[in-house]
């Protein structure tokens, strides 16, 4: 089965908790892992089983990459703030690298994550199985 991971910062908790909302049926059929709170405010408004790692700048967002280093993820949905500079984010940057080197299909914003919950939707993912 798929692992999906779902990070987000702050200004983008509320956005990736309706994306999850909206997609929860989809969601529901894959593993899900996230970053502390954004995996529990998820899990609070859908129902969803989530493996929650701690809160990103207390280390999640290193456990996350450890995961992806380890190719214990297939699909990450990171909901990043642009605008905003955050203390931890050559982590960010780091957690983007690692999925450019491991494959990993990866969303930053609402449209690509659209995008991406989609092609999980038709199956057209499913290639990630094989490689395990």
């Amino acid at each position: 089965m798929m692992n999906i991971a779902l990070i987000a910062h702050d200004s983008k908790k509320e956005l990736m908790v309706q994306f999850c909302i909206a997609y929860c049926g989809i969601l529901s059929r894959y593993n899900i892992c996230a970053t502390g709170t954004t995996g529990k405010l998820v899990s609070e408004a859908t129902g969803l089983q989530i493996q929650r790692f701690m809160s990103g700048s207390q280390g999640g967002d290193q456990q996350l990459a450890s995961s992806i280093s380890c190719n214990e993820v297939d699909l990450l949905m990171f909901f990043r703030d642009p605008l905003t500079a955050k203390a931890h984010e050559p982590n960010d940057n780091n957690i983007l690298r690692l999925c450019d080197v491991h494959n990993i299909p990866y969303a930053t914003n609402i449209a690509s994550a659209e995008a991406l919950i989609h092609a999980l939707e038709r199956g057209d993912l499913d290639w990630r199985e094989y490689m395990r």
